[in-house]
């Protein structure tokens, strides 16, 4: 009998750095997925309003009261450079993270 596939792992990019400081500027998250939101599964969208929306693999949370950014393990296989700048940004800025399974309502 085999085992179920498992889902995608997340990284939770917390808007407070390890020294407990909040992370400025405010909109970092908006920022940060606004820029991940080419990079989605099947490709970047084109056409009218192809640019409105983030991607399904980089969103912006607010999470008991701290801005965060959720960002999917699928976003590796999708384009890897896009997830070495995310966990990039992360480390450079000393910003703290979680890993561990998606919940299945932002399992892609």
């Amino acid at each position: 009998m085999s085992s179920p596939p498992s889902r995608p792992r997340q990284l939770i990019i917390r808007g407070i750095t390890r020294g407990g400081r909040a992370f400025r500027p405010s909109d970092w998250a908006e920022r940060l997925c606004g820029v991940m939101s080419p990079y989605r599964p099947g490709g970047a969208r084109t056409g009218v309003g192809a640019h409105i929306g983030y991607s399904p693999l980089c969103i912006p949370r607010v999470i008991d009261g701290v801005k965060c950014v959720i960002v999917s393990e699928a976003l590796r296989d999708v384009e890897p450079m896009a997830w070495d700048f995310v966990v990039n940004f992360a480390r450079d800025n000393e910003l703290q993270t979680v890993e561990g399974p998606l919940p299945p309502e932002t399992a892609q």
